[in-house]
């Protein structure tokens, strides 16, 4: 799967360029398309309609769902909002109320993967914690996945801690990080394309 990750990462090398880039593909197809009708190459097709049906539908059971698979989370979005720890009412016994410990501003990994709002790292109880995405938005992809990552800037797959699938594209929600987790080796919480390796969103923590 690593050279999806090189095509996605080319494709984010040219997102600036997508304006002009479809126009010169688009003239590209129609200038073939005409020195094929020119050259008689539809000629084969007119004469054995079967086989080019045959192959035509081959080749669509390919590439429409290794299409789908790749491409349209780009487009599709998600919401969910889910109460804040800091929201919740503490028992009247209770040593401790949840607290902001660390906090970051998200970034996209670059212009094609932008991101944006904020991580809180909280502590909800005595060795509990929780990461809350406050304001979240990012663009989507295939199986993203959020990890408490060593690194401020990067994904370290050595050392990061999984805290499970992106629950959404937009909105605010929650996850638990295990018991008894050692937060000082975390640096960042970051948003990870597993099947193609890509970085889309980093938060670098600050103690608060």
């Amino acid at each position: 799967m690593t050279v999806f990750g090189e095509l996605e990462r080319l494709i984010d090398d040219l997102y600036p360029y997508r304006v002009a880039l479809a126009i010169g593909a688009a003239l590209a197809v129609a200038a073939l398309l005409w020195v094929g009708y020119r050259r008689g190459l539809h000629r084969p097709i007119r004469r054995h309609p079967r086989a080019s049906v045959a192959i035509a539908a081959l080749a669509l059971a390919l590439i429409v769902p290794l299409g789908a698979y790749t491409f349209s989370p780009l487009w599709s979005r998600s919401e969910l909002e889910e109460a804040s720890p800091l929201e919740v009412a503490a028992p009247p016994d209770a040593a401790e109320v949840p607290a902001v410990v660390a906090a970051g501003v998200f970034a996209g990994a670059d212009e094609f993967h932008f991101a944006e709002g904020q991580a809180r790292l909280i502590e909800t109880g005595p060795g509990r914690h929780t990461v809350r995405f406050e304001g979240f938005s990012i663009r989507n992809g295939p199986d993203l996945h959020v990890y408490l990552s060593p690194a401020a800037d990067r994904y370290d797959e050595a050392g990061s801690l999984a805290l499970g699938p992106l629950k959404a594209t937009d909105g605010a929600f929650n996850y638990e990080v295990p018991a008894g987790t050692d937060l000082a080796a975390y640096k960042s919480v970051v948003v990870w394309c597993r099947p193609f390796a890509v970085l889309f969103a980093t938060a670098p923590l600050v103690p608060v």
